[in-house]
């Protein structure tokens, strides 16, 4: 796990941009603390930060070298399955130097280019250069898991792991409108678009290939589903299967030269990581992190539970929402491209803890997403699936809009969601499944931007935008329809974004086994009915380890966590809200929001009936913060 960047200059023009590639790397300090270099010749810089996880002895440095010196290598993630590919490789008389996966990688790409992107197992991002032909390969692993950015002209290639250093090259910073628009809605910004019109990230399952200046984008891997076309394979089978999938998967990850644990909320998914890994790893240390002041999210019970029953080192840390508040600042400092999941707070302060105790961490992220986790997917499969209750709802919408919601008490949280639900009921399949997505309608997000840029063409590329990211939501949709969907938005864009920018922020590598290619590709062959029925979500997961587990961590609700955005932004923000990021004069002078609107926004953020207002309004405090770090 480290952090990558680099040029490739295609003219005079071009090569002066060198000069910035020692800078950009240094901006990726915190991805990679334990080392750095650089390579530069006549048309090519590249820079590595490092994090040493297999074979941390120096000559695994990169940027990494053949023999002949012709190819070069620069590697962020992990290969698991690198010590199989590295017996292929010997048996066909290469020999290595390192015990290193990157060094794996460096020679498979020698022998077999991009036909061996499909034969690894694991997360990745990096570019190989081919110094004799002068050309670049630069590929992103299947799911996203490592971010990709890159810069494309008539001069120059430019890549990073992070747009700290793309920015170290000195580009124009031109905001991409239609990047702000769908950002006021969702609180990220899908690939491949970035808040900047000339920076992209490259998509998962996908490579790029620099050759005579020009560049080609290829696709190397879709998830192989087929809508309604199964295996034929019995539930108790498929239970089978998935436990032995699940259970190499987790071993592949625990390959490390540093200390490795696992985190451990007391929720089902992390549970499941922790009981197959304990069984392979007996000194497994796991971390969780408690909320004192938010003992309706605090679930360090079941985390002590499950760490008992399984024999584990188990720490918890246990926060105060004043611990909470304190690292805001240090994250909005961190976060360099607009990105408003609040709930990164919290994963940065359970990276920052457990970075003192490992270097490595397995987690359950990806289960929602492949296996109808969400309190959405339940909603939409009632929307497939209607009884009386869901009609009852839809017939009664114009009630639930007329009723104070809030985020932050049952009764108000329980009429936003029987709203939204009434509401995306009456949608087509994909204006519903957008709507659920978001957080803010097309209509409030594009109020919220000044009255110039609303009457301005980019409307129309916006629409194209989201019809490429809704193109698998057919009329008539079915929940496999929706996981595949949010596997390459809501995963890829938010929840592993998250995961990348607040464990590497703190020199922590995070791995992912329910993301491993066999279990993704598995699950996607399993109809709807394995995954979700009106009684329960994630049925093939709770089914097959229910004899495992806890009997405890059953038969409750879903929590996640609320960060008490609404608290601090009344209380210990309010000034810097009000009067500062949000101050009529900054909003202004800078020109893209309308004063009136937010005006409106943070009235509805301090009455009785303040909905999601606080989410939109973290997203607008995030934007202007970074607006103010980056451009103003």
């Amino acid at each position: 796990m480290c952090g990558i960047t680099g040029i490739f200059a295609f003219n005079l023009v071009g090569k002066f941009n060198r000069i910035h590639v020692t800078n950009a790397t240094m901006a990726l300090h915190q991805r990679g603390p334990d080392f750095q270099d650089i390579y530069t010749d006549e048309w090519i810089g590249l820079g590595h930060r490092r994090l040493s996880i297999i074979d941390t002895r120096a000559v695994a440095n990169q940027p990494m070298w053949d023999e002949s010196n012709r190819y070069c290598i620069v590697f962020n993630g992990e290969i698991f399955n690198y010590k199989q590919l590295r017996a292929s490789l010997e048996s066909k008389g290469e020999k290595f130097n390192t015990t290193s996966d990157t060094e794996v990688l460096l020679k498979l790409l020698m022998h077999e280019g991009t036909e061996s992107l499909n034969e690894l197992n694991g997360f990745f991002a990096f570019a190989f250069y081919d110094k004799q032909e002068q050309t670049m390969i630069v590929a992103r692993d299947r799911y996203g898991v490592k971010p990709l950015l890159y810069v494309f002209d008539d001069d120059k290639f430019l890549f990073a792991s992070e747009m700290k250093a793309i920015l170290q090259y000195g580009l124009e910073k031109q905001i991409d409108y239609n990047s702000l628009y769908t950002y006021l809605q969702l609180n990220y910004i899908p690939a491949p678009d970035t808040i900047f019109t000339h920076v992209k990230k490259l998509l998962p399952g996908h490579y790029l290939e620099i050759r005579r200046q020009k560049m080609s984008v290829h696709q190397y891997y879709s998830i192989p589903y087929s809508p309604g076309n199964y295996q034929n394979i019995s539930y108790s089978e498929a239970q089978s299967t998935f436990e032995r999938l699940m259970d190499e998967a987790v071993q592949r990850r625990l390959v490390s030269d540093v200390p490795l644990g696992a985190f451990l909320s007391g929720g089902l998914d992390s549970s499941v990581i922790t009981a197959l890994a304990s069984k392979h790893k007996p000194d497994l240390h796991t971390f969780s992190i408690g909320f004192r002041d938010e003992k309706f999210f605090d679930e360090t019970h079941y985390a002590e539970l499950v760490a008992k029953k399984f024999n584990t080192k188990h720490t918890v840390f246990s926060l105060t929402n004043d611990d909470l508040y304190r690292h805001v600042h240090d994250i909005l400092n961190y976060i360099d491209e607009p990105f408003a999941d609040s709930s990164a707070i919290a994963v940065y302060i359970l990276s920052k803890e457990t970075r003192k105790h490992a270097t490595v961490a397995l987690s359950g992220d990806g289960a929602d997403e492949l296996l109808a986790g969400y309190n959405k997917h339940a909603a939409h499969y009632r929307v497939l699936h209607p009884g009386l209750k869901e009609k009852l709802v839809q017939s009664t919408a114009s009630l639930w809009g007329s009723l104070p919601q809030s985020r932050n008490s049952a009764f108000g949280n329980k009429i936003r969601q029987l709203s939204r639900f009434a509401e995306g009921a009456k949608q087509n399949s994909k204006d519903r499944y957008w709507q659920w997505a978001a957080l803010a309608s097309n209509d409030d997000a594009l109020k919220l931007l000044h009255p110039d840029l609303r009457q301005n063409k980019w409307l129309g590329e916006y629409v194209g935008r989201r019809k490429q990211i809704l193109q698998h939501i057919p009329s008539h949709e079915n929940i496999n329809d929706i996981l595949y969907t949010d596997v390459q938005l809501v995963l890829a864009n938010d929840m592993l974004t998250k995961v990348d920018l607040m464990s590497m922020a703190n020199g922590l590598e995070v791995r992912t086994p329910f993301l491993d290619v066999e279990v993704v590709n598995f699950l996607f062959s399993l109809p709807e009915s394995y995954k979700i029925n009106r009684a329960i979500r994630k049925r093939i997961l709770q089914d097959t380890f229910r004899n495992v587990l806890p009997t405890a961590l059953y038969n409750r609700p879903k929590k996640g966590f609320e960060v008490p955005l609404l608290k601090w932004f009344r209380r210990e923000m309010k000034t810097y809200i009000t009067e500062d990021l949000l101050g009529e004069k900054f909003i202004q002078d800078q020109g893209l929001f309308d004063i009136a609107e937010i005006s409106k926004l943070k009235l509805q953020l301090f009455s009785a009936n303040p909905a999601d207002s606080h989410a939109r309004i973290w997203a607008l405090v995030v934007f202007q913060a970074w607006w103010r770090k980056y451009v103003g």
